[in-house]
């Protein structure tokens, strides 16, 4: 005998350049499925960062991440004082548990993209509080990322920003 399982989602397909197209932190952001989509389960985003980008060293409390690389590449740093670093490119994926502080860098003369997969849902309210509408699905002017702002917002979202990539 089966179990009937109430659920609010719905299947939904996406076409490339479909989905809510962010600036945020650097880097242009297409959600792709969100908490509410996904019942809180999961966050996708594409993920695109231009050459040079580097994120803040930081650790999340509540999620695990998970990074697809599509175009590019990225060195991935990780532990407590970034001593384990990996080059991820085309095809690579990266596994990010919850707990471990890391960040990454955009390796080379070329932007990367990457699927970015966050279990549970919810970061991306984060980015959609410190970033902004794209106005173009391209990466964002440079800008001064503003550092004390970032990291307060951020701490709503039990994700600690522990300053720049100590490598």
């Amino acid at each position: 005998m089966g179990t009937t399982q109430t659920t609010h989602m719905t299947p939904a397909v996406m076409s490339a350049d479909e989905g809510e197209a962010l600036w945020s932190v650097g880097a242009l952001m297409l959600l792709k499925a969100d908490a509410e989509q996904t019942d809180g389960a999961f966050t996708l985003v594409d993920h695109t960062a231009p050459p040079g980008y580097e994120t803040p060293y930081h650790v999340h409390r509540r999620e695990d991440e998970v990074f697809y690389v599509l175009e590019g590449e990225i060195d991935c740093y990780h532990g407590e004082d970034a001593e384990n670093v990996a080059r991820a490119g085309p095809g690579d994926t990266v596994f990010l548990p919850r707990d471990i502080p890391h960040g990454f860098r955009v390796a080379g003369d070329d932007a990367c993209r990457m699927l970015v997969q966050v279990t549970p849902a919810g970061v991306e309210e984060l980015f959609r509080e410190v970033g902004t509408p794209a106005e173009r699905l391209e990466t964002p002017p440079p800008a001064e990322l503003d550092a004390e702002a970032l990291t307060e917002a951020a701490a709503e979202y039990d994700l600690e920003i522990l300053g720049p990539i100590p490598a």
